[in-house]
């Protein structure tokens, strides 16, 4: 009989180790894979680069396509700019004219 009193008395004594280990495991896992942890933070970082460099992209086209805007404009209507793109629409040129277009 004292033989299962002493493993009682151990097996007592292992079970608060044991919820401590296991809530510190739970803890662990939540901080490395849920929903707010270091794996999420890292895909949002990469995410927000990806991110800015769309825009820095988008923002240098809007840009260029706004300088053109502005040239076909009647305030500032440039004449050669504006022969050129009804030369790029309409693909009509003057016999013996080459042209040769850019982006």
């Amino acid at each position: 009989m004292s033989a299962i009193r002493e493993i009682r008395r151990h097996s007592l004594a292992a079970v608060v180790p044991v919820i401590c280990f296991a809530a510190i495991g739970y803890f662990a896992y939540h901080a490395m894979e849920g929903e707010h942890g270091i794996n999420a933070y890292t895909r949002l970082t990469l995410q927000i680069q990806d991110t800015k460099a769309a825009l820095g992209e988008v923002t240098a086209e809007r840009k260029t396509m706004e300088r053109r805007v502005g040239l076909l404009r009647a305030s500032g209507l440039d004449a050669d700019m504006l022969e050129e793109q009804g030369k790029k629409v309409l693909g009509l040129i003057k016999p013996g004219e080459r042209v040769i277009l850019g982006r």
